[in-house]
């Protein structure tokens, strides 16, 4: 079918509100197919998620690393800020089974509708009552869950786990212990785990380095395969993150097939990021290759990577380091003297015998097992001592401790560094100027003009293929 110039220009008119899916921006009661992704220990903070949800947008309040009761209190304040129908919601960051019944338990006692289940390898069974507690069928017979989950996934075979019904054994355990009805346990057959898949590339933070181009369309076959064998009441929608920094590159996502797109680091580097100015600051300058890969804290024994800022920073060579020891000896004793001075010094700021006594006081209070393994275990002590340097280091970045920056855990993708570049001599060149909210319309608004463009040259009425990247727009 062949289409008119006037046609085309009618269709693309007001774009930015057409591009994604319709019914994901009809369910969830937003301006755009598009989030903000949450970032740990508050920087997806409070003002974030109330001003992206005033602006019809939404975002994830970044509970991670946060004891419960700052969580709560987080849910109290967004809540005391926004009316019922503007939407917002909350990260269930996989961990231990206590910290993620805690937040279930939040979420049920407060009714948080919105939940982004991040870093998770499998399906728990705090994920599953999170997804079966309240369920209903509705007059059109098809089962609802109290509940919207959006599963991030980086891995093909996560994104399967969440594109199936919650498995049974699990459901039948729950009943048991009286964590369900036998009612709800009925419904989860007609149930994905999920109801949106975000697919993550090469991301700030931990990241398995996914190649966009690849993982994405093979995610959405995979998506396609599960709806034809279950037939779900509703489609299952798979969104794109991960190195989304500017319209190029939400264009990319939406041309793949992407339903909608989450952003991260970029929102990072805005008035409402909870954290310091002196991170802003150094975010606000970095390009595109100023990111480098390094032991993630979390899963320091098993060697796993987090994406972070490197220009200026030596956090990175310093983690790097550590891990290498660990690799290397078993046991801190074995460590030479001059390289132990050494991280005591620069990495530490403080003794290893003091990082020990603060380790061991933490976990006498929290587990004292792991005291108790550590007696029997020397590596395992090692292990914990050079953990100690990754919660440190994340505390001086979001403290802004002065004279510290060269120790600075900032996590990041290449997407911010895109980003400054596109803004670089605009109105929100400067970090002070810069809001989520604004960034997400000037975002979209960008796509639109993009798509808008290419098409129109592609139909072969227009040999310009540039997109004004001022005005307007920035």
């Amino acid at each position: 079918m062949k289409y008119t110039l006037e046609e085309i220009r009618e269709a693309l008119s007001s774009s930015e509100y057409m591009i994604g899916d319709c019914s994901f921006k009809k369910e969830y009661g937003l301006k755009y197919a598009y989030l903000a992704g949450a970032m740990y220990k508050g920087i997806s903070s409070v003002e974030m998620v109330v001003a992206l949800a005033k602006a019809g947008l939404m975002g994830y309040f970044g509970s991670g690393g946060l004891a419960l009761s700052k969580v709560e209190a987080a849910i109290l304040s967004i809540k005391e800020k926004l009316t019922p129908d503007q939407a917002w919601g909350l990260n269930l960051l996989a961990s231990d089974a206590a910290n993620e019944d805690g937040i279930v338990d939040l979420c049920q006692r407060h009714n948080v509708r919105n939940i982004e289940a991040a870093a998770y390898i499998m399906i728990t069974p705090a994920l599953i009552r999170l997804r079966l507690s309240g369920a209903t069928v509705d007059p059109a017979g098809k089962v609802r869950s109290r509940r919207r989950i959006l599963a991030k996934v980086s891995r093909p075979e996560v994104a399967a786990a969440f594109l199936q019904p919650p498995p049974m054994g699990m459901v039948q355990t729950l009943v048991a212990r009286g964590l369900l009805t036998a009612s709800e346990a009925e419904l989860s057959p007609g149930l994905a785990m999920a109801d949106d898949i975000c697919v993550e590339a090469d991301s700030g933070g931990h990241t398995d380095r996914g190649v966009a181009y690849s993982l994405t369309p093979a995610i959405l076959d995979m998506r396609d395969e599960a709806m034809a064998k279950h037939r779900y009441g509703q489609p299952v929608r798979v969104g794109a993150a991960g190195g989304i920094g500017t319209p190029q590159a939400a264009a990319a996502a939406f041309i793949m097939g992407a339903d909608f797109i989450l952003t991260g680091s970029i929102n990072q580097c805005t008035v409402e990021a909870g954290t310091s100015t002196s991170v802003k600051e150094i975010l606000q300058e970095i390009e595109v290759q100023d990111t480098a890969y390094a032991p993630a804290g979390d899963m320091f024994e098993l060697g796993a990577k987090i994406q972070v800022v490197r220009r200026g920073i030596l956090f990175p060579a310093r983690a790097k380091k550590l891990h290498d020891l660990y690799e290397r000896y078993d046991a801190i004793e074995q460590i030479d003297e001059r390289t132990i001075n050494n991280i005591e010094e620069k990495y530490f700021g403080r003794s290893v015998n003091s990082v020990w006594d603060e380790t061991k006081s933490y976990y006498l209070n929290h587990n004292p097992s792991v005291i108790i393994e550590c007696d029997k275990n020397p590596k395992r002590k090692m292990a914990l001592i050079f953990k100690w340097y990754f919660v440190h280091t994340s505390r001086l970045a979001l403290s802004g401790a002065d004279g510290q920056r060269a120790n600075y855990q900032i996590h990041c993708g290449p997407a911010l560094g895109a980003f400054n570049r596109w803004v670089k001599g605009s109105r929100i060149e400067n970090w002070q100027d810069r809001h989520v909210a604004d960034i997400a319309e000037r975002l979209m608004q960008g796509t639109a003009s993009l798509l808008s463009s290419r098409l129109l040259a592609f139909a072969g009425h227009s040999r310009n293929h540039s997109v004004a990247l001022s005005g307007d727009v920035l």
